[in-house]
């Protein structure tokens, strides 16, 4: 089956990591895959595809990771490139872009069956002007996405969010996210050994508003976990500087950056006994998923499906208000009780195994790309007849 792409592959966030693992899964089943993204050629991408998977790059005049905004010539190469090149479905990994909402239309005219991937975070109440916002969201496209043949999203949360908004149910498919459990799996570390900790607890993500890291922060020295512990921040943001200036070495806080390198990532969640994620909204966050496959124990807060993931003992799950104050209890349980730590680590990594693999995630997805291409046969046999 030829499939064209369209997602981003830069600047990094979790839609960038979901299509890269996707396409290149769908690559070494034997699927032929087009990756159109927005780019300005020669745009060097740190996220690359296999030689064998096509690009098509659309001009755009602003991109971020929450954000694009395509030039007006990109909607037109675009029909161009779908006329060229007749995949047999569009898989679009929504960039939260205007052209979103001409998607439909265009597949439409040119005949081409249409699926979203859906990644807006979100929390179950609107509890904040984040959370708020993020809903506004949701209604913004509610409408659009109404006119897809299927949108896919992570968790039922999601999915009855948008019903609620209008969507018709058998628009929408949950299909959660999915980590390679060989991968991303428990075994050897030296991060301890580097950062001088006996203990190591470990935050991954962006450094912004909603991700909510500075209640991490204060929970961390409220806590006064002790010279022996040590909280690695991974990721970088818009609130990086701010942080830094308050909170350091001298709290037992190790400023890690944003690190391009999988399998140092991957040697950070292995060596880590705790894996912290204070956010106020979220999706289903794959640096949740692949802590948990590297066997941390994981705290959560009840944000978008993250406390649906660590439900019925799998790992602690957080209010998203007052992170700080839960957090400064909880953290030297976690501390002074190593046997707790291993097993909700063991936990961790089984909810992964039995219901967040990229096997199954792959799976389930080719089974819909099936039923949408067959789906379109007959409404095409239909039309000619």
């Amino acid at each position: 089956m030829h499939i064209a792409w369209l997602g981003k592959k830069s600047p990094f966030c979790g839609n960038v990591t979901y299509g890269r693992e996707i396409t290149n899964a769908l690559l070494e089943r034997g699927h032929q895959v087009t990756f159109l993204h927005f780019a300005q050629p020669p745009e060097p991408e740190a996220n690359s595809q296999p030689p064998d998977c096509a690009e098509v790059s659309l001009p755009f005049l602003f991109k971020s990771q929450i954000l694009t905004i395509p030039s007006f010539k990109s909607g037109k190469l675009l029909v161009q490139a779908l006329k060229k090149l007749q995949p047999d479905l569009v898989h679009a990994s929504l960039t939260l872009s205007p052209l979103d909402f001409r998607l439909p239309e265009i597949c439409a005219d040119l005949g081409i069956p249409l699926v979203a991937t859906f990644h807006p975070p979100f929390d179950r109440k609107v509890r904040s002007l984040t959370s708020g916002t993020q809903h506004l969201t949701y209604q913004l496209y509610a409408s659009c996405l109404a006119n897809y043949d299927r949108v896919i999203v992570f968790s039922h949360l999601q999915r009855d969010l948008l019903i609620k908004l209008g969507v018709a149910p058998n628009t929408v498919v949950v299909i959660p996210n999915g980590v390679d459990t060989a991968k991303y799996s428990p075994g050897p570390s030296s991060i301890k050994a580097e950062l001088g900790a006996q203990k190591l607890f470990v935050y991954q993500g962006r450094l912004s508003p909603e991700k909510n890291v500075e209640a991490l922060l204060r929970g961390w020295r409220q806590a006064r976990m002790g010279a022996h512990s040590r909280l690695a921040i991974v990721g970088n943001g818009p609130l990086a500087a701010s942080l830094k200036m308050f909170y350091g070495e001298d709290d037992g806080i190790i400023w890690l950056g944003f690190i391009a390198n999988e399998q140092r990532r991957i040697e950070i969640l292995r060596g880590a006994d705790v894996f912290i994620l204070p956010s106020l909204v979220e999706g289903l966050s794959l640096s949740l998923l692949e802590a948990m496959a590297c066997g941390a124990a994981c705290i959560a807060t009840d944000a978008g499906a993250d406390g649906e993931v660590l439900s019925n003992g799998a790992g602690i799950i957080l209010d998203t208000q007052k992170v700080s104050t839960q957090l400064q209890t909880i953290l030297p349980i976690f501390r002074d009780h190593p046997e707790m730590t291993q097993l909700l680590g063991r936990k961790a990594r089984q909810r992964v195994l039995e219901r967040y693999t990229l096997r199954s995630n792959l799976a389930s997805l080719e089974i819909l790309y099936k039923q949408m291409v067959a789906e379109n046969t007959q409404i095409l046999l239909s039309r000619g007849a």
